[in-house]
């Protein structure tokens, strides 16, 4: 255990997302996404900032593919923007935007770097927002199926590790509010809860058309899988009744039973829908056979959880707050509960009862407060004491037999972060905005270590 080993064949990569990177807003004949508006509107994002030009990764990516085989990595998680594919949303095959990410994923296999694209993360287009309030409308999830053919059916030779959807939970839940306006997210204020839960529905709806279509059209063999941010619960120390409490509070915690929950069992949650009552989504017939298709890997990103312990109540838990005192990084929700990694993973595997399918860590990083120093280098031990804790918390899956397969730091580099701005920095490498110069932190050169040795450092 003291040398942290993980087993040979593990992954080891890195994530990015489209809007947060790419830049070049107009460039190639792309169309506005939610994304655009939102931070064009005065008082959504920090400091006014939009993703315009973000990292110019769309320009400079070939700059970007050269850090990675720095640091080591074999396999790369990014997005594709659906405005750079079909610009309107719906209709015509934008051949262009496609061409973006020939040119990068040839880069990457040119490499030896393996691409794991991700067909949605949150930056959909304005148009169908304009159309019909995107996922407000079941129609969105049957455009979305159709923009996944387009990619697929033009990429398929070329990538053969696809990821639907990420975090479900943020682009609705946080986009769509009762009686407030969505403060973190593209989105609309709704008059019901039951309206809030149905937008993730059409989501879960639109993933499992997804994995159909990519099924259908992959000119070859490939693998399909969902990202989820679940919410993990973490006993407050390991006993039998903390752990039951644990397992019994993962059903209602954030959104788990209404999103992986369908996911993965085909049903949601009796535990959530009883709480829900009349606010429960409308499910037509077929919805819940359509969504529950079977995947090839989870993608779970994790950045931190949520105590319980046991209680004599109705339900038999309770959740914990933790206390002013209690440590976190550089935003308000990064608490840092490095066991949370173990436990999703295996609530995974046994509150959901998926120890079949195999789990890659799509996310895993935290917001630190990088400067550069007279030497030109950003010392950011605390990043790396918040990675190895965690790492360290993965190798404990491993060793107790779940099958996580991967992890994937968040991020490669700093990027818009988005209702944040610039103003939180998440990468291993350091972005200076006014230049696009990049800077490997201290935290670049440890990860370096741990993928060279396969193990924790």
């Amino acid at each position: 255990m003291s040398s942290y080993q993980f087993p040979e064949g593990f992954l080891w990569g890195a994530a990015t997302a489209s809007y947060q990177i790419e830049g070049a807003a107009e460039d190639g004949e792309r169309k506005p996404s939610v994304w655009d508006s939102f931070s064009a509107t005065p008082g959504r994002v920090l400091n006014g900032d939009t993703g315009g030009v973000a990292c110019d990764h769309y320009h400079r990516y070939e700059e970007d593919v050269k850090l990675m085989v720095q640091l080591g990595i074999k396999h790369y998680r990014f997005s594709i923007a659906w405005p750079r594919i079909i610009p309107d949303g719906r209709g015509a095959v934008n051949e262009e935007g496609v061409d973006f990410y020939k040119r990068l994923v040839d880069c990457l296999r040119e490499h030896g770097i393996t691409p794991h694209a991700t067909l949605f993360h949150w930056d959909s287009p304005q148009a169908l927002e304009n159309l019909y309030g995107s996922w407000q409308s079941r129609e969105m999830a049957f455009d979305f199926a159709d923009y996944v053919t387009a990619v697929v059916s033009r990429l398929g030779d070329r990538i053969s590790h696809w990821m639907t959807i990420n975090e479900i939970t943020c682009f609705t839940h946080l986009g769509y509010a009762v009686d407030k306006e969505p403060p973190h997210a593209p989105g609309t204020r709704v008059s019901s809860l039951k309206q809030v839960w149905q937008t993730s529905h059409h989501a879960l709806l639109a993933h499992g058309l997804a994995c159909q279509a990519i099924r259908t059209i992959s000119p070859a063999r490939c693998s399909v899988a969902l990202v989820d941010n679940l919410s993990v619960t973490v006993p407050i120390h390991e006993s039998p009744v903390h752990i039951k409490a644990a397992k019994k509070a993962f059903h209602t915690c954030g959104e788990n039973g209404g999103i992986i929950f369908p996911a993965l069992t085909g049903a949601y949650s009796p535990a959530l829908l009883e709480q829900l009552g009349v606010n429960a989504p409308d499910i037509q017939e077929g919805d819940l056979e359509t969504i529950h298709q079977p995947l090839d890997a989870l993608g779970f990103n994790i950045y931190t959880g949520t105590y319980v312990r046991a209680a004599d109540n109705e339900v038999g838990y309770e959740f914990l707050d933790l206390p002013k005192g209690y440590p976190r990084m550089h935003m308000p929700w990064l608490n840092i509960l490095p066991e949370s990694m173990y436990w999703g993973i295996r609530h995974i595997s046994e509150t959901l009862g998926r120890e079949d399918l195999p789990i890659l860590i799509t996310e895993n990083g935290c917001a630190s407060q990088d400067e550069v120093n007279v030497k030109g280098e950003v010392i950011d031990t605390d990043r790396i004491m918040y990675l190895r804790q965690h790492l360290k918390s993965a190798h404990r899956a491993v060793s107790e037999g779940y099958p996580l397969k991967g992890y994937f730091v968040w991020s490669l580099m700093d990027n818009f972060e988005w209702a944040w701005g610039y103003d939180r920095r998440f990468g291993i490498t350091y972005i200076d905005y006014p230049t696009q110069q990049r800077i490997p932190k201290a935290s670049f050169d440890w990860y370096r270590e741990c993928i060279r040795g396969n193990r924790v450092v």
